[in-house]
């Protein structure tokens, strides 16, 4: 399923088959939410943009339009017309980012929703049934995502509660699996690991999951309130116990300078947020780093959000046109700002992977870092 291809130090460049393909690592994945890109993106976009793979999110799709609705339209693929790996996220972020609306019991959590504030339970049991109702290629455990800020007595009552939901996980996944009407009897289960900014909990449970032997594994609750500084660091405790002969995912970040230390760190699956919606926001990510198309200095620049960028925006349009789009809030402006973003974050795991390729990870990653620290320079 998972080929180690080469390392360079803790660097890894792989090759995840999946039934429903090839997904090369590093790789960045596309977050599409509620089964769609922000900002008017299609997925034949994705596709002519280079994305390997998607994510979607298993709470707001259960929340609205429903999974078992998605499920009767031949799931998540079918509806969204994606011939590619999808994975879903468990709702376990949710849990976290709804605190204030939750209540956490060992059988599961019971939140409000934010669209219509009826309450609804989710375990284990009910995270895995919505998954392979979505019929995803990869399925994420449910686990809580405490506060990478938070007391080391409620982390440790937390991981050794997301570890014991880990367990019944798979076990229900396993039974999903094998029924009858299950559409992806394929689907996959990657583990969780948590505990704050703590190095001993990260370890002992990494430890903990990697015994399970599932077929991925992610570092979640970083990018929730600790430091870049603090992260690499949880990062280069952490995943030298996770399996190297498994995929390894980082929830939820991030940057490119990010992505560019985290993959030195070991990491082989990325998804974030940043490059959709900064681009919505009129920012635009280039090999020199973050331009800002609402500044007046390109109400005149004809060239493109970055020379020699293929994406559909830099191909045809201007920074002058596109910035025009975006402050007569047009919807072409977003969606090619989103584009231009996407593609970049593409074709940056591309040139990682062709850098690791050739034996050049170390020097690339420290050239790039140099470049993008001229951020809107030119």
């Amino acid at each position: 399923m998972y080929e180690l291809l080469k390392t360079e130090g803790r660097a890894k460049r792989g090759r995840f088959t999946t039934v429903h393909g090839v997904v090369e690592t590093p790789v960045f994945m596309n977050v599409g939410t509620v089964a769609a890109i922000k900002g008017a993106v299609s997925t034949d976009d994705l596709r002519s943009i280079g994305t390997q793979i998607e994510l979607s999110n298993t709470y707001h799709l259960h929340v609205r339009t429903g999974d078992e609705t998605i499920k009767e339209l031949g799931g998540l693929h079918k509806f969204m017309n994606w011939d590619k790996p999808i994975l879903t996220d468990s709702g376990g972020f949710q849990v976290f980012s709804l605190a204030s609306m939750r209540k956490i019991k060992e059988e599961g959590v019971t939140f409000n929703s934010h669209i219509d504030g009826r309450k609804i339970f989710m375990g284990p049991e009910e995270s895995m049934k919505i998954q392979s109702n979505l019929a995803s290629t990869i399925a994420m455990a449910f686990d809580e995502c405490p506060n990478a800020l938070a007391e080391r007595k409620y982390v440790e009552d937390s991981v050794a509660r997301t570890t014991r939901w880990l367990h019944r996980c798979k076990k229900e996944m396993d039974r999903l699996n094998s029924l009858e009407d299950t559409i992806n009897k394929n689907q996959l289960l990657f583990g969780i690991n948590q505990g704050a900014i703590f190095d001993d909990i990260r370890i002992d449970h990494a430890k903990a999951i990697s015994e399970l032997d599932l077929p991925g594994y992610a570092v979640g609750g970083l990018a929730v309130g600790e430091s870049h500084e603090q992260m690499y660091h949880v990062l280069d405790v952490t995943v030298q116990h996770l399996p190297q002969n498994k995929p390894t995912y980082l929830m939820g970040v991030g940057t490119p300078a990010n992505i560019l230390e985290s993959v030195d760190r070991g990491i082989d699956f990325f998804d974030c947020v940043y490059p959709s919606r900064n681009g919505r926001h009129g920012h635009a990510y280039t090999h020199k780093g973050k331009i800002n198309l609402n500044n007046e200095k390109y109400k005149l620049d004809q060239r493109p959000l970055e020379e020699g960028c293929q994406c559909p925006a830099c191909k045809s349009y201007s920074r002058a046109y596109i910035r025009h789009l975006l402050k007569a809030k047009e919807m072409l402006g977003m969606r090619l700002m989103v584009l231009h973003n996407l593609y970049f974050y593409n074709h940056l795991m591309e040139e990682i992977r062709n850098a690791l390729d050739e034996g050049r990870f170390k020097a690339f990653k420290n050239e790039m870092l140099e470049s993008l620290k001229e951020e809107g320079a030119e």
